[in-house]
This record gives C-alpha cells, sequence and structure tokens, in this order.
C-alpha cells in the first residue's frame, strides 16, 4: 500500500507509472525494478536506467516553465560547455547523461542531472513530461559500437518504447542504421510527446568556428591542394551519413572515418603513413541537422594528431565546433599545426 506521502504526489505527471517507494521518481517497470542500489535485470541495471540509484527529485513549481530545458548528454567536453552556455543565460538545465559516455562534472552546470542507459528513451520521455519540459537539446557523442557488440540489446536492457521506435533499424531491418535516422527517430518519438529539440548552437553560437587561419601557420600550397581533395571526399561521406573526415597525403587517400570515430580514423592513417606529414578535413554534411551529430574539434583531436603525424587540419567554418579555442590555438602552435577553417577550398587553391 502507497504511503500517505506518496499518495499525495502530483497525479498529473504520468499516472501509469507507479511511484517508488522512498524516492520521488515514477518507474513504469517498478515493482520489476529493484530499490536504488540493487541491480535488476540484465547488466545490473538500476530502476528506469538511473545510475547508482540516483534518482532526480520531484517536480519543482518555484522554476519559471519558460526557463526550463532538456539536455541529453553523451561523451566529451561539449555538453559541459553547453550546460555552462545555458546556465549563463539563466535556463534551469534539466541533464540526462548517457551512462558511460557522459561526465559526472555536467551536475555542477545543470539544475537537475542524472545518467540514463543509452536505451532509455521511454524514461528520458517520462522524466522531461514529469518536469515540465518542451525544449529541450543534444550534445556530445555516443559511441555506436555499442550497438553492434554481442547481445548488446540484452547489455543495454531497452525500455519497451525504445525497442518500438528501434525496430525498424535493428530488428527488422526495414530502416538503415545511418545517423542521421537513428538520431532523427530520437528526435521524432520526443516531438510525437511535445519535447522539441533545438540545435545546441543556438544556445552557444561562438562555438561555431569562424571562417579563416586559427594558427600562425597557415597551409603550403601542396596542403592546399590535400586540402581541396580532401574536403570532396569527405562532402561526400557526409552525404551519403558515413562519416565527416578523411586523411589526405599527397592528393591520395589514406584513411576515411566511419563509425570508428575521427580519432581513430586519425591514427589509422599514421599507422599507414609513417612518415607523416598528412592533412585531416573534417567537414559538415551538405545538408547538416545542426541539432544533432554536428562536426566537432577539441584538444584531444589535436593531441591525436601529433602522435599520428599529421601537420593540418582543415574544417569546415560556421559549420563545426571548436572547443575550448583559445587553448586549442595554443596547442596547435606550439606543435607547430597548421589548423584553418574554410567555406571554399577551392577558393584557396585559386589563390594559392
Amino acid at each position: 500500500m502507497a504511503s500517505p506521502a506518496d499518495a499525495n504526489r502530483g497525479s498529473n505527471h504520468d499516472d501509469a507509472a507507479p511511484w517508488i517507494p522512498g524516492t520521488s521518481y515514477r518507474c513504469p517497470t517498478w515493482p520489476m525494478a529493484a530499490a536504488p542500489g540493487q541491480a535488476s535485470g540484465p547488466g545490473g541495471h538500476e530502476p528506469c536506467g538511473i545510475a547508482e540509484g540516483v534518482l532526480p527529485p520531484p517536480p519543482e513549481t518555484s522554476v519559471d516553465p519558460q526557463r526550463r530545458i532538456g539536455l541529453l548528454a553523451g561523451w566529451g567536453r561539449y555538453p559541459i560547455a553547453v550546460a555552462e552556455a545555458l546556465r549563463r543565460q539563466g535556463m534551469a538545465t534539466f541533464c540526462l547523461g548517457v551512462r558511460g559516455e557522459a561526465s559526472a562534472d555536467l551536475a555542477r552546470h545543470c539544475h537537475q542531472f542524472g545518467f540514463l542507459g543509452i536505451a532509455r528513451f521511454g524514461t528520458a520521455i517520462r522524466y522531461f513530461k514529469q518536469h515540465g519540459i518542451t525544449s529541450a537539446t543534444m550534445a556530445g557523442k555516443v559511441h555506436k559500437v555499442r550497438l553492434f557488440q554481442p547481445r548488446s540489446w540484452l547489455k543495454l536492457w531497452p525500455d519497451l518504447r525504445t525497442i518500438r521506435m528501434f525496430m525498424p533499424h535493428l530488428l527488422t531491418r526495414r530502416k538503415d542504421c545511418r545517423d542521421d535516422s537513428l538520431l532523427g527517430a530520437i528526435v521524432d518519438e520526443f516531438a510525437r510527446e511535445g519535447i522539441h529539440f533545438a540545435p545546441a548552437t543556438d544556445f552557444c553560437p561562438e562555438l561555431l568556428v569562424p571562417e579563416g587561419p586559427l594558427t600562425r601557420r597557415n597551409p603550403s600550397a601542396w596542403q592546399q591542394k590535400d586540402i581541396a581533395f580532401g574536403w570532396h571526399a569527405a562532402k561526400e561521406l557526409g552525404r551519403l551519413d558515413i562519416g565527416q573526415s578523411v586523411a589526405v597525403k599527397d592528393q591520395a587517400m589514406l584513411a576515411v572515418e566511419a563509425i570508428e570515430g575521427t580519432d581513430a580514423c586519425i591514427r589509422r592513417a599514421g599507422e599507414l603513413c609513417p612518415a607523416g606529414g598528412f592533412t585531416v578535413v573534417k567537414t559538415a554534411k551538405p545538408n547538416q541537422d545542426m541539432r544533432f551529430d554536428v562536426p566537432t574539434v577539441g584538444i584531444g583531436t589535436l593531441k591525436t594528431m601529433v602522435e599520428a603525424g599529421a601537420r593540418v587540419l582543415a574544417v569546415e567554418a560556421r559549420q563545426t565546433i571548436l572547443l575550448d579555442q583559445p587553448e586549442l590555438i595554443d596547442f596547435a602552435n606550439r606543435h607547430r599545426l597548421v589548423v584553418v577553417a574554410l567555406s571554399d577550398p577551392a577558393a584557396l587553391c585559386r589563390a594559392a
């Protein structure tokens, strides 16, 4: 029997899902889920996919509904930069971080924060609706290779809504598993419940790199030719939704990015070109949806380039997120790298 406190909780927030005794959170799988901190189900997941039994508090009426925003956070520094920008703008950020990807540091910048299993989108929708969220954004990478591990569905322990959402992609195979397809399905599912995603760059446009050289060193005439050569290939990769980056040396393709990510692509190019001196080109898709999968570069990418022997990084201006720009440029200059943001590499070659 529910306690009086449980009975008095708001009835307008997902009444179909019972309250977890001793908490302030609803869970559709209770009582099948274990109590907080106890494993329940494959992989030892906690109730509703919230990590370590940390359950978000109940809805707060003190926060202006117009100042609330949801954030789905993945791996990397980008989600933290977005959360910082939202806080500076006076927004109350209700953040769910993907377990195994997102940083716990997000809690310092968000009004509320909790970890969520990568395949618990039903839980995420209920959480946002419970807190009156109608606008949301997403930031950070989710390593897609997790979907292709043995018995991944059992390890990820998806909720029913996630199963229904991805059944055409991963079970019946009627639809493909390209990034835009999967991320578009997520955005559409939230929209059906009145939660609409906006580009994270709408809240931190200063992260989009302006056009021009970013380092003291400019690309040589030969490097400019490699940039133009790689640009066309990277754009074609983007059109096919395969990847964003390529590595080029002497107008020969060394490596192209697919599911492994940019850093792994750069490392592979270094293994194939031990002489080094190659160029990395990273572009947006021809019709880039700025709500997700926007090209992002941080110091980690430059460190990988130095280790692999790359000398040049060319990115697309106003379509690429550059994190911690002052530190990144200082690192590039100290290691004699060339970093340039372009919108038309062909014009760069003509001007050379």
